[in-house]
């Protein structure tokens, strides 16, 4: 899934806290993370989407991811909502 989904999906949160709320909920369709984000920060996300099988892609920075989610500020990862 490429960062236009992201762009022009209805429903979406930012941020790491955010994401990982949405994945522990089960409302995450897909998860955005940029590689240029700290490990420590994404890793126990990842997990989550793993033991999930929620799919990742991954975004070249931070910056790029931002500018994805229509924010002024970097981001580290992201995540597309599901429609229930």
């Amino acid at each position: 899934m490429d960062l236009e989904a992201l762009s022009g999906a209805a429903r979406t949160v930012t941020g790491t806290k955010q994401t990982a709320k949405a994945v522990a909920n089960g409302q995450a369709r897909h998860v955005f993370v940029a590689r240029d984000a700290e490990e420590r920060v994404v890793q126990p996300v990842l997990e989550s989407c793993q033991e999930k099988n929620i799919p990742v892609t991954y975004v070249d920075s931070m910056e790029e991811l931002g500018k994805a989610c229509n924010i002024k500020v970097k981001a580290a990862m992201a995540a597309i909502l599901t429609d229930a």
